[in-house]
């Protein structure tokens, strides 16, 4: 076994993602050790400094044949259990190629992409939302393997939690919504689908590549309804977007029947599961203690609810 090469964990995200968390803290700890382990035993060696994102460790690296790679680390959760999963069910289709996983310890080998050219640097709001658009058209056309999580199950769990929730928020109008957005997922959840989602795909979560001009990253792969996967997109650069149009309403319906047009939706069952979505942000906020929801949660859903009553 040749010598392990020291790997450091940017204090940034140290101090970030294990504030005020044990087990964050301990898995941080084991960085240093659990990269110098996967170097070793998948034939890498550094190729720069690590990056970071909220809650992941990115080293580059270069394999034995030559090509760049990335180490990619995460603690192992409920949202990340399935993203080997969905990478392989992807097979490169849009998406990130993984080429090795270790079970165990969640950790990923991928493809290389261009960190420094987001979806975000694409100044042109209408072209950038095309491009996420017919990405996630792609993901979507795939259907999900065993072992996924299911939107059903996700929307039950919602809709358990609504009664408890509500009260926490302060504006009457708010409370309302979150409630008309529980009715709308309780009319859908029969049929909440079988495509496999990429959870949480935004413009950051793109990236520019060298077989394909864009792949998506950073999946946390469900079995649903295509709809419950626009929320992030509708918000993606939401105050550019908005004075881009001049009009709040013209910025989410403009965004709105993009998504739905080059996905192929229902407009009606899209806005119940993007209202779905609203009703999760809203029920996290009230989880970590807030008592308002966000200004842009808001504008999107009442702008759906007039247009579109499911």
């Amino acid at each position: 076994m040749s010598t392990p090469i020291p790997v450091h964990v940017p204090d940034a995200f140290a101090a970030a993602y294990g504030k005020g968390n044990a087990s964050r803290r301990a898995w941080i700890a084991e960085l240093p050790r659990l990269a110098a382990d996967f170097l070793d035993h998948w034939a890498l060696r550094p190729d720069g400094p690590a990056e970071h994102g909220q809650a992941s460790l990115v080293l580059p690296v270069i394999r034995a044949d030559g090509e760049p790679a990335v180490l990619k680390f995460q603690q192992a959760s409920e949202d990340n259990a399935s993203a080997a999963l969905g990478l392989r069910a992807w097979d490169g289709n849009g998406v990130v190629r993984l080429l090795d996983h270790d079970p165990d310890t969640g950790t990923m080998l991928l493809e290389r992409l261009d960190a420094a050219r987001p979806l975000s640097s694409v100044a042109d709001d209408d072209t950038a939302m095309r491009i996420l658009a017919e990405l996630m058209a792609r993901l979507v056309a795939v259907p999900a393997p065993p072992g996924v999580r299911h939107l059903a199950d996700i929307a039950a769990a919602m809709l358990d939690e609504v009664p408890r929730a509500v009260p926490a928020l302060r504006d009457p109008a708010e409370r309302r919504l979150v409630r008309t957005c529980a009715s709308a997922v309780a009319e859908l959840i029969g049929e909440s689908g079988d495509r496999l989602l990429h959870w949480d795909l935004h413009y950051d979560n793109v990236l520019a590549g060298r077989r394909e001009p864009w792949l998506a990253i950073d999946p946390e792969p469900l079995a649903g309804d295509p709809g419950f996967d626009l929320w992030p997109a509708l918000d993606s650069r939401w105050e550019e977007a908005v004075v881009a149009t001049g009009d709040v309403t013209r910025a989410v319906l403009r965004r709105f029947d993009l998504l739905t047009e080059v996905l192929g939706l229902d407009r009606r069952r899209a806005t119940g599961w993007t209202l779905g979505r609203i009703l999760q942000n809203a029920l996290w906020d009230i989880e970590d203690g807030k008592t308002a929801l966000e200004p842009a949660q808001v504008t999107l859903g009442m702008t759906l609810l007039r247009r579109h009553t499911p």
